[in-house]
């Protein structure tokens, strides 16, 4: 029995220990080849990988807001007798930038390993590059037409009943600032002013490159396309600084009529929180309590500036009102915290929208990287969902995210703008 147990272990052996030394070495590669994919190299090569993908995006972007100014020219001036491949090059171009915004968002998560943000980063890359493609061919296409079809007077006489349209709509924009710095704290119409600075100087440029387009409409040997494509530059930009303009002031006085019905709600809500103290137990009642008088201080020390600051007054209500609900925690009960909802939410959206303003103004000046683009655009959908959500609690939610995004991405902006 003695020898069949040793001849048995014999022959077992040996393939035991193979198997156990090849398990042991495989586990050992996947162990390696995990570290290597881990390491701080993989992680600097998707970085930079994630940034190529982020530099195409950004003049992907560039194009889709260009060739959004073609396409409105293109109806205005031949009433949709222009080739249709810059209508469809520009859908398909928005629907590309789109979908690698959010996919160059979810690549920035911090458990995305560095392989998978170096494919994805890829695919963006490959994407983008292929909607460029398709706006040159189009644009190719569009050009040829333009020449064959239209003059460079007629393109100037449209430019024209453009800048005369777009002056009527302006009016006197330094009026706007005027009312607003008879009522208002400087920092809450400095960017109005500068944005009506920027309309007029963009508008008298208008005119100058179309006079001179004129000009060389009527020398044969000269073209007039280069002016006509920079004074529609001119007064697209014209049109946004007057947009910008005419939010600011709406937002400023919107938020000085809305200032005082939330000093009522805070101050509400401020009550509601202490009824709720007095359920909890000691230690915690005092914890609260001590956050509830910050709080309550905080929010008279607004009073006073209230009337000249009023969207920096609704702004700082609505962190007030965050901080509340962080510190209550899981003392209210539902229908408390829904009702808190219902009443910081105007408030919150309103400094969303404040804050989304301010950040598109600096994503645009300072033409800014993909990953400001990314939290503006993340910002923007989260305002969109907070607006279109039923339940409160929800909003409220969405809201503060669309804030906190809107401020990042201001942030990454004004970075941008230093580093040039």
């Amino acid at each position: 029995m003695g020898e069949i147990v040793g001849e048995v272990l014999r022959w077992a052996i040996p393939p035991i220990v193979v198997f156990v030394v090849a398990a042991l070495a495989v586990t050992a590669i996947v162990w390696a080849v995990r570290r290597a994919r881990r390491s701080p190299k993989a992680r600097a090569a998707a970085d930079a990988a994630r940034a190529r993908a982020g530099a195409v995006l950004v003049r992907l972007d560039d194009a889709v807001d260009e060739l959004d100014l073609e396409v409105g020219l293109s109806g205005a001036l031949y009433g949709g007798g222009a080739p249709p491949s810059l209508r469809r090059a520009r859908l398909t171009a928005q629907h590309v930038r789109d979908e690698a915004f959010d996919a160059y968002r979810a690549l920035g998560l911090p458990d995305v390993r560095p392989d998978e943000v170096r494919r994805g980063s890829a695919r963006i890359e490959r994407r983008a590059e292929g909607a460029l493609g398709t706006i040159a061919a189009a644009r190719r296409e569009h050009d040829e037409w333009m020449r064959a079809n239209v003059s460079a007077a007629r393109q100037i006489d449209a430019a024209r009943v453009r800048l005369d349209r777009l002056r009527a709509a302006m009016g006197d924009p330094t009026a706007l600032v005027d009312q607003m710095a008879e009522r208002f704290a400087p920092e809450e119409w400095s960017q109005a002013s500068g944005a009506a600075e920027a309309a007029i100087a963009a508008a008298a440029e208008a005119e100058r490159l179309l006079s001179t387009a004129e000009t060389h409409a009527d020398d044969p040997s000269r073209s007039a396309l280069g002016e006509l494509a920079a004074a529609e530059k001119a007064l697209r930009t014209a049109e946004t600084e007057t947009r910008l303009l005419e939010e600011t002031h709406r937002m400023v006085t919107q938020a000085a009529q809305a200032v005082p019905g939330e000093f009522d709600a805070a101050r509400s809500a401020l009550r509601q929180a202490t009824a709720t103290r007095e359920a909890l137990e000691p230690v915690d009642a005092d914890r609260l309590g001590s956050e509830l008088r910050a709080i309550s201080a905080e929010l008279e020390a607004l009073q006073p500036e209230a009337s000249r600051r009023p969207t920096r007054t609704i702004d700082r209500i609505a962190r007030l009102r965050d901080r509340l609900d962080l510190a209550l925690g899981d003392a209210r009960t539902a229908q408390q915290r829904l009702r808190g909802a219902r009443t910081a939410l105007p408030g919150t959206l309103a400094a969303a929208r404040t804050a989304i303003a301010h950040a598109e103004s600096a994503v645009t000046h300072a033409r800014a990287g993909a990953e400001a683009r990314s939290r503006l655009i993340s910002a923007q959908d989260e305002l969109a969902g907070a607006r279109s959500a039923q339940d409160p609690v929800a909003a409220l939610d969405a809201a503060r995210r669309a804030m906190r995004d809107a401020e990042d991405a201001k942030a990454l902006a004004d970075y941008d703008r230093l580093g040039r």
